[in-house]
């Protein structure tokens, strides 16, 4: 069977950004799928490089060319760019859509890519909603005002609807369901690409401060990312001094210098993340994850879980995330730790500690149980009569 696999590789070519696509691409590669991998947001892309994003997507498509051909042989000659101004790369244009009127399975992570009349003849069009909140506020709302966009069809033209919200439709979550019955699921990892390395002392994590850039405003409410939850716990290096915090950010208005006061390191985001090895190499020198949520995932209590976060569990290190409500969901205690405040965020990190070698140990089982690509893509293509 033939699957598309969508993604933002060379919109924003980023070493996280590869590993949030590529095991989507790699997990089915595993199930015997042939996999293409499609780009095609009509938007513009970043260059690191310049620091801006433009329509030139040289660097993008060079990075993305690269990061899939050592991920996968097969991948790096299955891909097919389609740039802002209508320029492809990859796989001829002509081609790609012929291969993609024909896939048995178009599965549009993030809904990344536009839905178009090339696109729309697979039975099979799969909508992931990774983002939830930002997506059911703001970008659903907007695609339901103009759905035309670009002469493509708007979301609701998949045949499934997939979230990362598993909550969606419980009483404590208050997320519009937009009239779609949307069916629950999670970030996917490959846990033979992550590997154990020898202990850490750092507990770390890679985000992007302010990413919204003004808060989402709904009935009311305001919701934000993790500037609005951050302070709940930014004193803990202070409260366990025994213990070392470090902070790999990007984004803007970060206040680095007041975060080294009160005792964490801070490194540059994108530095870390410039390639998909750079990112595995930090994640897999680290102590464990220790991070909050965006405000969005927690005042609306998606149950959200981190896709980032499952890498760190897969490398074996132990993940002290704030909840969503994921831990109604998930197993804590043993490798991953939800917290709320700051007490259990300290309370979890001194468990962690406790018995630092069996929590990594359940760290991995815990990945490979509910978040192996094997077993989330195995439950998504049963549910969608594909398997």
């Amino acid at each position: 069977m033939k699957a598309i696999v969508t993604g933002m590789i060379a919109t924003y070519p980023v070493g996280g950004v590869v590993w949030d696509y590529a095991q989507y691409a790699l997990g089915l590669e595993n199930l015997g799928f042939e996999v293409y991998y499609l780009e095609d947001t009509g938007w513009q892309t970043y260059d690191p490089v310049r620091g801006a994003y433009g329509e030139d997507y040289t660097y993008g498509v060079h990075f993305l060319k690269k990061s899939l051909a050592d991920l996968s042989p097969s991948l790096g000659n299955r891909w097919h760019v389609k740039a802002m101004d209508g320029k492809s790369f990859g796989i001829d244009a002509a081609c790609f859509e012929k291969i993609a009127s024909h896939a048995d399975l178009f599965l549009n992570v993030s809904g990344s890519a536009l839905l178009r009349d090339a696109y729309m003849p697979c039975k099979h069009k799969v909508l992931i909603d990774s983002d939830p909140g930002w997506n059911h506020f703001v970008n659903y709302p907007k695609w339901d005002q103009n759905p035309g966009w670009q002469g493509a069809h708007g979301y609701r033209a998949h045949d499934h609807f997939f979230t990362y919200a598993e909550k969606i439709g419980h009483p404590a979550c208050i997320l519009p369901a937009l009239g779609i019955s949307w069916r629950p699921t999670r970030p996917v990892v490959v846990p033979d690409r992550w590997l154990p390395m020898p202990p850490a002392k750092t507990w770390t994590t890679v985000m992007t401060w302010n990413n919204f850039r003004r808060p989402i405003e709904c009935d009311g409410i305001t919701y934000g990312a993790k500037e609005m939850e951050f302070d709940k716990i930014e004193m803990l290096p202070k409260r366990q001094s025994a213990m070392s915090f470090e902070l790999a950010v990007g984004g803007d208005d970060a206040p680095v210098a007041h975060w080294r006061t009160l005792g964490w390191q801070v490194q540059d985001g994108p530095s870390v993340s410039a390639t998909h090895r750079d990112y595995r190499d930090y994640i897999q020198r680290s102590r464990g994850e220790f991070s909050v949520a965006k405000n969005v995932y927690v005042a609306t209590r998606s149950g959200w879980f981190s896709c980032r976060s499952i890498c760190y569990l897969a490398a074996g290190r132990p993940v002290v995330a704030q909840d969503t409500g994921f831990s109604e969901i998930i197993p804590t205690g043993k490798g991953l730790f939800a917290f709320s405040n700051a007490q259990e965020a300290e309370a979890g990190l001194i468990a962690a500690e406790s018995d630092y070698a069996s929590h990594q140990q359940a760290a991995r089982e815990l990945a490979r149980e509910y978040f192996g690509a094997d077993r989330v893509l195995v439950k998504l293509l049963e549910e969608i009569d594909l398997r």
